[in-house]
């Protein structure tokens, strides 16, 4: 049986990944230039949820697989993301040797790049730091802790504001929490995304009270401490999950047609946009702003990041229909433990990263 998909939540992957790569091709162009665009004040809106969202999406499924054995589990959830964060560390320390090369020599880029399987390596953070908190939440769930225990264990650490010179340790304290309640809530959280469906009028009253106190928190500079910061991670997830919802409801419609689809689909692959944006983002930023073009930073910003976004997706398409060099969005029977390789009739369909 082909593997089934729920909508909204694809377009709420997708809509996250079309800001973290927003995030990624703005932040990259005023570093390039030094100033600040116009198209800053996007990003410094979406921070407070991005990733919070991200990650509460990807723990909504987890009770289906938790109580599978720990072989089959680190499978799917170690190994899987293992391979893609190897294969493409590799991929973009390739692209980049020749430049740190020149800065730190040949033995301290080789240093460097062992370094990163300690310390994830620049926008791969997020595919790292994934097999932990399911490795993580998986031996809380066979010590039988309470759930509430390990939830409020999550929240203090993200009150706590913990801050080290070790990047992944910073990430878990500030992220797992969005993780765990993705897991922990998921049943609430399909019922929001329902009653935001069949509520829209009210729906849309909740949109525009939290862009306001969200908008209002970030300008005030505060957004980012942690007692604020975790009520708008959770605010700014629900508030993305029903704008999903509501997509889907509407996707019929005439304004809405013509983003739901190409959003959904960015949303089931988004491992595909996540892993190869960063080679398109840095060229296009590269040409546009050597050439100077386009003299509206904003612009060029919006201009990177559509490219970051639409460039591995048209390559990967290519790929597929040529049927090469699928190893670099999917997973292949050698890269898995033995007796997790799916049968060769099976008729569950693969998805990049899946």
């Amino acid at each position: 049986m082909a593997k089934q998909r729920v909508d909204w939540v694809d377009a709420a992957k997708g809509i996250c990944i079309i800001f973290v790569v927003m995030m990624h091709s703005t932040l990259g162009v005023e570093k390039a230039v030094g100033e600040t665009n116009w198209m800053h004040i996007i990003v410094a809106f979406a921070a407070p949820f991005r990733m919070p969202d991200f990650f509460l999406i990807s723990g909504l499924f987890l009770a289906a697989v938790l109580d599978r054995n720990w072989r089959k589990y680190v499978d799917l959830k170690v190994i899987h993301f293992f391979y893609f964060y190897a294969l493409w560390v590799t991929i973009q320390f390739l692209f980049k040797a020749p430049g740190m090369a020149s800065e730190y020599g040949i033995g301290g880029t080789a240093l460097l790049y062992l370094k990163s399987y300690i310390e994830p390596f620049g926008t791969l953070w997020f595919i790292y730091i994934l097999p932990i908190f399911f490795v993580f939440t998986k031996a809380a769930h066979d010590l039988r802790i309470p759930i509430w225990m390990t939830g409020l264990f999550a929240a203090l650490m993200h009150l706590s504001g913990l801050h080290t010179d070790w990047h992944l340790a910073n990430e878990f304290a500030s992220r797992y929490v969005f993780f765990f309640a993705g897991y922990a809530l998921a049943p609430l959280i399909f019922r929001i995304a329902d009653w935001a469906r069949h509520n829209m009028s009210l729906t849309a009253v909740f949109l525009v009270v939290w862009a306001l106190i969200n908008g209002g928190l970030v300008w005030a500079r505060v957004a980012s401490t942690p007692v604020f910061s975790l009520p708008l991670g959770f605010a700014g997830a629900v508030a993305l999950i029903c704008v999903a919802s509501l997509m889907m409801e509407l996707r019929l419609s005439a304004p809405i047609a013509w983003l739901a689809t190409p959003i959904t689909w960015l949303g089931a692959n988004s491992i595909v946009i996540y892993l190869a944006f960063f080679l398109p983002m840095a060229i296009t930023r590269s040409i546009l702003l050597k050439t100077g073009i386009i003299p509206d930073l904003g612009t060029v910003s919006i201009l990177v990041t559509t490219a970051g976004v639409v460039g591995p997706a048209i390559f990967y398409l290519i790929l597929k229909r040529l049927n090469i060099a699928l190893f670099l969005f999917e997973r292949p029977a050698w890269a898995r433990m033995a007796h997790t390789v799916p049968s060769p009739n099976s008729q569950v369909a693969m998805k990049p990263g899946e």
